[in-house]
């Protein structure tokens, strides 16, 4: 059994990036523009809240009667660079260690590669990980969906797709392609998609509701996992 992981919402909360993030660009608003940062944090949260993540900084800055593409890109500068104050789900670390010790553990998570490495080392996960693939690394074409990097990690470990399981969380792109090969999918409801409706054939092989339940699955899958 090669077991891979996936990280946003999968090993911890991805919330927690996300106030982080917004509480730099606050910040950045005060030291630069004079804007209150404890008002200009709740007016982060609140547009957050009601529009997502993608006009978030466009909102606020219009708010202000102050938006420019430049000032746009600082916003965006400042939260992917912040230092991420973040930890594993108590489960994820669980599981980590239950299954480090059972054999080499791999990783594969999209996003920008410097925000993913910075996460990656906040988390401090590098040694739990025979390797940590962030997909932007390799191009956005690498991203999930594709299949890129765990056909990676099939040359590498010279195993079969059906040995391999991946976990995560998101069913609108982490399973789709994976399923088509025979690799057992496991979907964690924890994070922002855990309510997330999956498409005919997007869905996980297995659902769980958080990761102390991988064990039973994999148990039940893979005898010899323990």
């Amino acid at each position: 059994m090669i077991l891979i992981f996936d990280l946003d919402d999968t090993l911890y909360d991805e919330s927690q990036f996300v106030a982080g993030g917004l509480k730099a660009v606050s910040r950045l608003g005060e030291e630069r523009w004079g804007w209150d940062a404890v008002k200009s944090l709740d007016t982060l949260h609140e547009v957050l809240a009601r529009d997502g993540r993608g006009k978030v900084f466009d909102r606020w800055l219009e708010g202000h009667g102050a938006w420019s593409a430049s000032r746009a890109r600082d916003c965006v500068r400042a939260y992917r660079s912040h230092s991420p104050d973040i930890e594993l789900f108590p489960a994820g670390r669980r599981m980590i260690d239950r299954y480090r010790a059972r054999g080499p553990l791999y990783l594969v998570t999209d996003g920008n590669k410097i925000v993913q490495r910075n996460k990656v080392d906040a988390l401090e996960l590098w040694p739990d990980f025979k390797r940590i693939f962030i997909t932007h690394r390799f191009g956005v074409a690498a991203a999930k969906p594709s299949t890129r990097c765990f056909e990676r990690i099939k040359a590498e470990a010279d195993c079969a797709w059906r040995e391999m399981v991946y976990v995560g969380d998101n069913p609108a792109k982490d399973f789709v392609n994976l399923n088509a090969l025979g690799v057992v999918t496991v979907r964690v409801l924890t994070g922002a998609h855990s309510k997330t409706p999956a498409l005919p054939g997007h869905d996980a092989l297995f659902t769980i509701p958080d990761l102390d339940a991988l064990p039973d699955v994999l148990a039940a899958r893979f005898p010899e996992s323990g």
